[in-house]
């Protein structure tokens, strides 16, 4: 009798509630186009990333522990939660040390790492892409198809391959470039349910300011 109330316990818990800290397949590296979050909803909210002369391209928006389709979110973590010091010194590639915090609890908690460790791998997948140049060089609003990005990145990153990165789009602009790692941080062919590149013909890119 105890052993099935405790199954319909956990039965009834929310999914996220029971994933289990570093049980996962492999990482997505989320690289955010900053002046498009901004122009989307970053000025609105009088987010620091967006203020003048910051200077920001694509940002780390995080690295998302990832089953081979679907993902775990909001591990229970027997570490300390990141301090504040840990979580500004992200904010040169996050934009700002909230989204850091914010990305430590929804999916750093799920890596098994500690915050140091998972804030220093993030930053080491970060540093490993090159972002194209081509694109922080753009002095105006463009239109143009989102495979574009996709071929920029391929182009600056010989050796990635298509079915390893994904574009993504939101209310008419380029949102986010999307690259499937191993848990080593190689290179890998994204699940299924992570390739769903933007078809748009004409997504609004906004230049840097």
């Amino acid at each position: 009798m105890k052993r099935l109330l405790c199954i319909l316990m956990l039965l009834s818990l929310p999914a996220s509630a029971q994933d289990q800290a570093g049980e996962f397949d492999y990482y997505v590296l989320s690289l955010s186009w900053s002046p498009n979050w901004c122009a989307l909803e970053g000025d609105e909210r009088g987010s620091p990333q967006c203020d003048a002369g910051r200077d920001f391209g694509w940002v780390l928006h995080g690295l998302w522990p990832q089953y081979e389709t679907g993902w775990p979110q909001d591990c229970f973590s027997t570490h300390r939660p990141p301090s504040r010091g840990m979580t500004n010194d992200m904010a040169d590639i996050m934009g700002t040390s909230g989204l850091a915090w914010y990305q430590w609890n929804k999916h750093g908690s799920c890596s098994g790492l500690s915050p140091r460790d998972y804030y220093a791998l993030a930053r080491e997948a970060y540093e490993q892409v090159t972002r194209p140049q081509v694109l922080r060089d753009l002095d105006r609003s463009v239109t143009l198809p989102a495979s574009l990005i996709e071929e920029a990145f391929l182009r600056d990153n010989p050796q990635m391959e298509a079915d390893q990165i994904t574009i993504t789009c939101r209310d008419g602009h380029i949102q986010e470039a999307r690259i499937c790692l191993t848990r080593d941080l190689e290179l890998r062919r994204c699940g299924a349910d992570v390739i769903r590149d933007c078809s748009m013909t004409s997504a609004a890119f906004e230049p840097i300011r």
